[in-house]
């Protein structure tokens, strides 16, 4: 009975497209911006485990990804964020809409469905505005262990919970969905 009401509340807030009809640009636009955020992220993330290793890694998650994320969004027009079902940083936690896309990803995971191509768009209202929104998952990578994995060095723990007391983000495994990028834009 549960199953079969769940299944029906799916249906219903997934009804459509996996990608919203009619704003194809819309779209590729926000591919390209989460392209873009991803790319200065990463690039970020690299220097750091070159320098300093997980530990410099988690500094610039904390320190440089907000501002990278801000960046973006005002070189493109767009709100963009990260969020995740297990947070690290409780200031990214999911809205409801948003928190309904992670389960429906997470629901595709399961179903079989390639983690680095799960993308979903929708054009709500949101305080009486019609905004697109778009979220594209995060696969976790080998090398998000470091510090997302079950088994952490010490002094990578001791960071991470000097600078997130509130962490869930650990114990993931390569593959699985560590969160998503989410954007949205008033029409």
């Amino acid at each position: 009975m549960k199953k079969s009401i769940l299944t029906v509340a799916l249906c219903v807030f997934f009804s459509g497209s996996v990608l919203a009809d009619g704003h194809g640009s819309m779209v590729a636009d926000a591919r390209g911006v989460v392209k873009q955020f991803f790319g200065s992220l990463k690039g970020e993330l690299e220097k750091g485990m070159k320098t300093g290793g997980p530990v410099t890694a988690i500094s610039v998650c904390n320190v440089k990804a907000p501002m990278i994320a801000e960046e973006t969004g005002k070189n493109s027009g767009w709100q963009v964020a990260r969020t995740s079902l297990k947070l690290r940083n409780p200031a990214n936690k999911p809205d409801d809409w948003e928190l309904r896309v992670l389960n429906y990803f997470e629901k595709r995971k399961a179903a079989g469905e390639d983690v680095t191509k799960m993308e979903y768009s929708k054009v709500v209202s949101m305080d009486g505005k019609q905004t697109f929104r778009y979220m594209k998952a995060i696969p976790t990578a080998k090398l998000c262990l470091n510090c997302h994995g079950t088994k952490l060095k010490p002094e990578v723990a001791r960071s991470i919970d000097e600078l997130y007391p509130e962490d869930k983000a650990r114990g993931y495994k390569a593959g699985d969905i560590r969160g998503a990028f989410t954007l949205q834009k008033i029409l």
